[in-house]
């Protein structure tokens, strides 16, 4: 359908839905959840496979209201939306509604989220989501590092935004992102290209960007896997995330597609090499955080 339509048409009634939703943003509960990353790390296919749960409800319009393939994932408030004010936020989310006829259709009460993986690393998200949403539970799906940054650049090759090859563009990193995390939390309406989409490495770093949302949730809040173990056991890994939101397990018959893979290429041996000692003091660090470990991880 969505081919037949013009995309000005689309575009209209995507605005429509928008405004209707902010016109009854009162009626909108906050979500449960917040997934917030990794970027590259599983986090769109662990989405979409808690989504196939009865009791978990999409965001606000449902792929069936709109001619679109998918729900959406992520509204990216906390990072590059905040500006927009909770209203808009609130459009997102399904109505008391919509909640109440899928608790009804489904047996038991429902839960609702959002998945922005941006979330982890932007240095002012974890703060903002303490402020506007204390109660939410947090789900965290982590890969190895080395093979998320190679990912996140694959990613970007394939979307025609990285001219470089994979060593000049990690030898790039720190220039490209120099002081744009300072300029982030001094000034809060500022959005850097640089540090979302070409902190390859950095992002990959990720007992510092946890560190930040520990300084605001509890541990107990969170929920944390490794995309490793979702794919080797994906009804396995989101009977794990049910159970943490205070739902039943339930079937899920495509919770192992993997959804917006990169293209195929290699990595030399010497950059892996160079990676993985790098990483090294930094995995050590979030397993002494987590106080659990990280085997099927690349290892110096």
């Amino acid at each position: 359908m969505r081919d037949l339509l013009p995309e000005p048409l689309i575009e209209a009634g995507r605005a429509g839905f928008r405004l209707y939703g902010m016109a009854t943003a009162g009626l909108r509960p906050d979500p449960d959840f917040l997934l917030i990353g990794a970027k590259r790390g599983g986090s769109t296919s662990f989405y979409y496979a808690l989504l196939e749960h009865p009791r978990v409800v999409p965001l606000f319009p449902a792929a069936g209201l709109i001619p679109k393939s998918n729900h959406t994932k992520g509204v990216h408030f906390f990072d590059s939306n905040y500006g927009r004010g909770l209203r808009w936020y609130r459009s997102h989310l399904p109505s008391r509604l919509t909640r109440a006829r899928a608790a009804r259709k489904s047996g038991g009460p429902v839960v609702t989220g959002e998945g922005s993986p941006y979330y982890l690393h932007h240095p002012l998200a974890a703060e903002r989501a303490a402020k506007d949403l204390p109660d939410a539970r947090i789900l965290l799906i982590l890969r190895d590092p080395v093979e998320r940054t190679f990912s996140h650049y694959r990613e970007r090759v394939r979307s025609a935004a990285e001219p470089l090859d994979f060593e000049a563009a990690l030898e790039a990193e720190k220039q490209r992102t120099e002081g744009e995390e300072e300029r982030l939390v001094t000034d809060p309406a500022y959005s850097s290209y640089a540090h979302e989409h070409q902190s390859y490495v950095a992002q990959s770093e990720y007992a510092r960007c946890l560190r930040r949302w520990f300084e605001h949730f509890p541990l107990s809040r969170f929920h944390i896997l490794t995309s490793e173990e979702f794919y080797q056991d994906p009804q396995k890994a989101c009977d794990g995330a049910a159970a943490f939101l205070g739902l039943p397990s339930a079937p899920l018959p495509s919770a192992g597609r993997v959804w917006n893979p990169a293209p195929k290429s290699d990595m030399t041996d010497q950059v892996r090499a160079r990676l993985a000692e790098h990483f090294a003091p930094h995995n050590a660090d979030l397993e002494r955080m987590l106080g659990r470990t990280f085997p099927d991880w690349t290892a110096p």
